[in-house]
């Protein structure tokens, strides 16, 4: 099953070249797509620990 891109890639290849002079590679918006994936169930597992069904800002620190 293919994995949704969580990131707007227009957005990210805007951003690399425009503020970092770089272009972008086809697979960097789904290899990012995972690591906010690992960085949002880290997250839950905190707002889980905490009795919380709403992740917070908090819970990425």
């Amino acid at each position: 099953m293919a994995k949704d891109v969580l990131v707007v890639a227009s957005k990210l290849k805007k951003y690399l070249k425009e503020e970092k002079g770089m272009h972008t590679a086809g697979n960097v918006p789904a290899v990012l797509s995972d690591v906010v994936r690992e960085i949002v169930d880290v997250a839950v597992e905190k707002a889980k620990k905490d009795r919380r069904k709403t992740v917070k800002d908090r819970d990425f620190s």
